[in-house]
């Protein structure tokens, strides 16, 4: 099963599958099923053309993918431009939501752990 050009997953239950979707979690996928009345454990290679096209009709109302992708890059370009203070955050490549940043601020930084010397310098031969 195909949806703007994404595959679907055929092995896993359609709450999950539908995960593969930028924009769509498990719980709006679950309330996508129960708008479209389809059964949550089923699996997307045995959908009926009728069910495939229920599901299809309500995501493509939705903002997901490159839309909502571009949308977000936007904002926080907005954020850069009026130079507030979360834009800024973003420009620096910080956490932007009050996180620390003594430690545990790996994932946006990267990870920049080094490790350090002894403090002491190698006498050279000479």
């Amino acid at each position: 099963m195909r949806i703007l050009g994404i595959n679907i997953p055929n092995n896993k239950h359609l709450d999950i599958a539908l995960t593969s979707l930028y924009g769509i979690g498990v719980s709006r996928a679950r309330t996508i099923l129960k708008e479209a009345g389809v059964d949550k454990t089923l699996k997307a290679d045995t959908l009926t053309v009728d069910q495939e096209n229920a599901i299809r009709k309500i995501i493509e109302s939705m903002t997901i993918e490159g839309v909502l992708k571009r949308e977000i890059a936007s904002n926080v370009k907005r954020l850069k431009d009026i130079k507030s203070y979360r834009g800024t955050r973003h420009m620096k490549r910080l956490p932007v939501r009050g996180q620390r940043t003594k430690t545990n601020s790996r994932t946006i930084r990267g990870n920049v752990r080094k490790t350090m010397a002894s403090g002491r310098r190698k006498e050279s031969k000479t």
